[in-house]
Parts: C-alpha cells; sequence; structure tokens
C-alpha cells in the first residue's frame, strides 16, 4: 500500500473511529476522543458536527467574549495544518483562561461544529448536570474546565 493510500485509510478509520465515540453522553467521558489535525480536516471536509475531539493549536486572534446568553471566551486557534478554529468556552461553567495571548499554545478537548471559516469548539469544561462528556482547554501549566 502506497503512503498515501495508508494516509487516507488513517483518515477514514479515525473518522468511522470518531462517530462512535462522539456521542456525548456522560457514559462517553471515559472513552476516548480521536485527537489531531487529520481528524478535524476531515470534520470540515464533511461538514460534521457534534464531533468529540482534541488537538492542539496556536492562538491568532483573541476576540471578545460573548456575552448573549451565557458568557463564552472566544478565541482563534491556527492548528499545524493551517486550518483555523473558534475557541467559544463557556466561563459561567468553567474559569476563564487567564494571560492568553496571540502566538500561545493551547490544547483542548471539546466538542466541533462545522463553520465555513473552520469550525467551533465548544463544551470545553465540563458539565454541571452530569450527562455530557466533559471538556477542557490546557494552557501554561493550567487545565480549565
Amino acid at each position: 500500500m502506497t503512503g498515501t493510500k495508508a494516509r487516507l485509510l488513517t483518515v477514514l478509520l479515525l473518522w468511522s473511529w470518531a462517530g462512535m465515540v462522539a456521542g456525548g453522553c456522560a457514559a462517553d467521558q471515559g472513552a476516548e476522543v480521536p485527537i489531531g489535525d487529520a481528524v478535524l480536516a476531515k470534520a470540515f471536509e464533511d461538514r460534521a458536527s457534534d464531533l468529540q475531539v482534541e488537538d492542539q493549536g496556536t492562538v491568532v486572534r483573541i476576540l471578545k467574549d460573548d456575552t448573549e446568553g451565557g458568557r463564552h471566551q472566544r478565541f482563534v486557534v491556527r492548528l499545524a495544518s493551517g486550518q483555523t478554529l473558534l475557541i467559544a468556552h463557556n466561563i459561567d461553567v468553567a474559569p476563564r483562561v487567564e494571560g492568553l495571548r496571540r502566538g500561545d499554545s493551547v490544547a483542548f478537548r471539546g466538542v466541533y461544529e462545522w463553520s465555513d471559516e473552520g469550525g467551533t469548539i465548544h463544551w470545553t469544561h465540563h458539565d454541571p448536570d452530569g450527562r455530557h462528556a466533559a471538556g477542557w482547554i490546557r494552557y501554561d501549566g493550567r487545565t480549565y474546565r
């Protein structure tokens, strides 16, 4: 099998596996979560949503907090692949990521929702009701959940 075919098969297997663990209920909290740029690239290509993922990126833009409904700290990260993602971190449920600046590296686990600009990651926190898989943001040696 050529390198290209092997990579494509790996991405397809990851994508299939991601669909099995992306249910988002409390029972899934211990389940493995698909990791990496390939999973997010496939999600973007397929316009997928409601997919629990994990990856890391570099902060390229800090946005004003969204104060409509639940308050969300918002920032944009660029993955190693070049894809950008909006991170919408609920600061009514989890602590604000303090000291975040452009150029900083962050890791995240949350739920991917498709958008034409690359996608949005939300549920980067625990679920106070215990019905949804927990997410997090790791920055500067601290985990925000």
